[in-house]
């Protein structure tokens, strides 16, 4: 008739005896796994014992309360016979039952730095840096910001002599900048700029004010990168008319970026 459900695995299972070859022991193999004692029926001299007081039973492996002579009959009958499990047994499957690519160990098997790693599957390389000090921003001019300490560079892609970010894993790359004005005069407009290849490539990113007054301007992006030629860097622009201090340090401007998993 008709059943909601897998199909059985087998459609008929008979019950199967097992003879031993008796010894002095408490100790004998099983022909077919089982789960508990109950799951067998185990004669000695044609006398039925009982379970879990006589014997015990788990997997392939029989133990007798009392030890059998050489001379007594013994045999089992399976009452249950394990056909499938759907869990493996706890601390059954070790490295050697499982695949993966490069070098696995008791440490780093799935921990993500094998083959997810390989697959984009980190943020790095990842940079964050900042000027040590003021920087003169001169007037209407585009001028490369100095952030010359590194907080952190995961893969020395960060040049704090060139100020360019060159990544050298292909793809693309949430950056992101801030610049802050040290002038406590109001002028014209304050920008900050993120350029890929240089201030003759493209501005990918811009955030600018007018009638400025002592504050920061932040701005941020996604951008493809080749990870071998391209490379990032940050400008600041005012035409206030004059040199114009940018504010330094960590928490008023910065330039950071890292990779973003795909």
């Amino acid at each position: 008739m008709p059943f909601i459900g897998n199909q059985p695995a087998e459609s008929y299972s008979a019950f199967q005896k097992q003879d031993f070859s008796t010894s002095a022991t408490t100790s004998y193999t099983l022909d077919n796994p089982v789960a508990n004692a109950n799951e067998l029926a185990l004669f000695i001299n044609f006398v039925r014992q009982e379970p879990t007081t006589a014997y015990s039973a788990s997997g392939t492996t029989l133990t007798l309360t009392s030890a059998t002579a050489s001379s007594d009959d013994m045999y089992c009958v399976y009452l249950g016979k394990a056909l499938q499990t759907v869990n493996p047994p706890n601390a059954s499957v070790g490295l050697s039952q499982l695949t993966a690519s490069g070098t696995k160990n008791a440490t780093t098997f799935l921990r993500g730095d094998n083959t997810f790693a390989a697959a984009g599957g980190t943020n790095t390389p990842a940079f964050l840096a900042y000027p040590s000090s003021n920087q003169s921003i001169s007037t209407s001019t585009q001028t490369v910001v100095a952030f010359n300490t590194e907080v952190f560079d995961t893969d020395s892609c960060y040049d704090t002599s060139t100020y360019r970010f060159t990544p050298n894993v292909a793809g693309k790359y949430f950056v992101y900048a801030q610049t802050a004005s040290n002038s406590v005069s109001t002028f014209d407009a304050w920008e900050t700029q993120i350029y890929k290849n240089g201030t003759s490539g493209t501005a990918i990113a811009f955030a600018g004010v007018k009638h400025f007054n002592k504050d920061s301007m932040p701005t941020s992006a996604v951008v493809d990168m080749n990870g071998s030629s391209d490379y990032l860097t940050v400008t600041c622009f005012q035409n206030r008319g004059g040199g114009t201090d940018l504010r330094g340090l960590r928490y008023w401007s910065f330039f950071g970026a890292y990779k973003i998993i795909e």
